[in-house]
């Protein structure tokens, strides 16, 4: 198989990793444009919600699907037209003038472009790199990634500001055929034998993840376990359990599908033996845990910048650029000044950072403090975040043989999709009910407001309070008709539960990542490119169906 060397390779590195920060922007860019895409399509902010989990949603479902279409069509064919797929969703999305037409473009074509890409660039990173360079060659792509989280909202703050969100979109078309362009430099991974794709499969996998990850992205609204007061209640708990476990019982007859498919000599969409691999396993968890926690503190920081302290979105993304500039350094540090360090010590000691960021910013979160308080926190957690990103991406593609790195891809992009919904979902309902819990206590234990005004609060709130800043919280209150001493001690109250609720989020973002380094005992101490391949998987059989 030909490898890239010198400039090519440098080329083709940027290609992938272009691609993969494209893949990213539409979930970050989009969060500080809401209120303006809701305006102009004639819809409302649950509207576009909608679309943002709709789009989640079919990549979720999708990636493993993806992954399996591009070993049957090649690699470099399934990457260039999952481009073009994106590129017309981008450009539908330009101009949609109604949510139906947002989401066909956005959520849908979009969605499907990328569940053609990702899974590609995983293999064609193993087919254009030797095993050596592998560690930086991920750690780049996936950092792109992570930047993209961070720089989607000043990317989208700036454009939505001064000119509007369409050119967004607009630009993504021009970068996708810059991508297009340069696909020809890129060496296509080793051919697989024909075969049948498996459709049942696909149906079950897409059904189960589907179920799930839905349940997850609506449990802010419906709670956990027990339905929130004026939610939808099936059996006396809350849809998001069934949701969750129909989810659960899909996946499971996926699999038993996946055992028959197996023993008939035909080629599955996930081949089962794959799970039993440790260290494929143990890469896939942790990358579960670095997006759970990546997405959960994107939620987290920027309501606190954009919402408690009043930033507009083009000074919200430029708070998070000391993450993305230690992101960048510890992705591309790692491999380069530590080719053979042990890839679990790296993972430990990136996790460390992550925890030791997340519990300065908690210590550093306190009514008053301003927006200088999250520099360092966040540059801490990149340095994590870069170290983890050098080192998995490599870990789970070498666990396998190249010609199963984009079944690997497939998965991989499946267990980070579903981390990061988990993270977000997780990170929203404790940020909600520990504000509605803490506020309503608060004022029926303050002397300055009225027994009438908390009883009310009771009732009207206790689905859930709104995250509103002082600034949009003051002004109801006076048109309500409520006296002015009265006024300022809810908003004092509402500033102190607003705290406590982002230090609540913050502390169980900090479990997650006490839990993740646990976990990280599920990797490999010796450098990836140090040992051979372990080849549990028994070899394809050959098929002579028709595609």
């Amino acid at each position: 198989m030909a490898r890239s060397t010198g400039a090519a390779a440098g080329l083709v590195l940027f290609t992938l990793a272009t691609s993969q920060f494209l893949m990213t922007l539409d979930s970050s860019v989009m969060n500080v444009s809401i209120a303006q895409v809701a305006a102009d399509v004639g819809t409302t902010v649950t509207g576009i919600q909608t679309a943002i989990t709709l789009y989640t949603l079919v990549m979720a479902t999708m990636m493993i699907t993806g992954g399996k279409v591009g070993g049957l069509i090649g690699r470099r064919r399934a990457f260039a037209i999952g481009c073009v797929v994106y590129a017309c969703g981008s450009f539908v999305t330009a101009l949609a003038p109604s949510l139906t037409v947002l989401i066909i473009g956005w959520s849908v074509l979009e969605g499907l472009g990328a569940a053609l890409i990702m899974p590609a660039i995983v293999a064609l990173v193993a087919s254009n790199f030797a095993t050596t360079e592998r560690p930086r060659a991920y750690g780049l792509v996936a950092s792109a990634g992570a930047v993209a989280v961070a720089a989607g909202p000043l990317i989208g703050g700036f454009v939505t500001t001064y000119w509007t969100w369409r050119y967004v979109f607009a630009g993504e078309v021009v970068l996708v055929v810059g991508i297009l362009a340069l696909t020809r430099k890129i060496a296509d991974a080793a051919p697989e034998e024909r075969f049948r794709l498996d459709l049942v499969g696909s149906v079950l996998s897409a059904l189960g993840l589907g179920l799930a990850v839905f349940g997850v992205l609506r449990s802010g609204e419906w709670g956990w376990v027990l339905t929130r007061p004026g939610g939808p209640s099936w059996w006396g708990v809350s849809p998001t359990v069934w949701f969750v476990l129909a989810g659960a019982v899909v996946l499971r007859l996926f699999f038993g599908w996946e055992h028959r498919v197996v023993a008939a000599g035909r080629e599955p969409l996930v081949r089962p033996d794959l799970l039993r691999n440790v260290r494929l396993v143990g890469g896939l968890t942790m990358f579960f845990f670095q997006f759970m926690i990546q997405a959960g503190l994107f939620f987290i920081v920027p309501l606190f910048l954009s919402v408690a302290l009043g930033l507009s979105a083009l000074a919200t993304g430029v708070q998070l650029l000391p993450l993305s500039v230690s992101l960048l350094a510890a992705a591309v540090g790692v491999p380069r000044f530590l080719p053979r360090a042990s890839p679990r010590e790296v993972v430990r000691w990136g996790v460390v950072v992550i925890l030791v960021g997340i519990v300065a910013l908690m210590a550093a979160l306190e009514i008053g403090a301003g927006p200088e308080i999250v520099g360092v926190p966040l540059f801490l957690v990149g340095l994590g975040v870069g170290a983890l990103a050098s080192q998995l991406g490599a870990v789970t593609v070498s666990a396998v043989p190249d010609e199963q790195s984009g079944d690997v891809g497939g998965v991989q992009n499946t267990m980070t999709n579903l981390g990061a919904s988990l993270g977000t979902a997780l990170a929203g309902s404790v940020l909600i009910a520990t504000l509605t819990a803490t506020l309503l206590a608060g004022l029926d234990d303050n002397p300055q407001v009225g027994a009438d005004v908390a009883a009310n609060a009771q009732v009207e709130l206790a689905g859930g309070v709104p995250f509103v800043s002082d600034a949009d919280l003051a002004p109801a209150l006076e048109a309500a008709g409520l006296p002015p001493q009265e006024v300022t001690a809810i908003v004092e109250e509402n500033t102190a539960a607003r705290i406590g609720a982002l230090r609540a989020s913050l502390a169980v973002l900090a479990l997650v990542a006490a839990l993740a380094l646990y976990f990280s005992r599920l990797l490999p101490t010796a450098p990836v490119g140090s040992e051979p391949v372990a080849t549990d998987a028994p070899p394809r059989a050959p098929s002579t169906d028709a595609a």
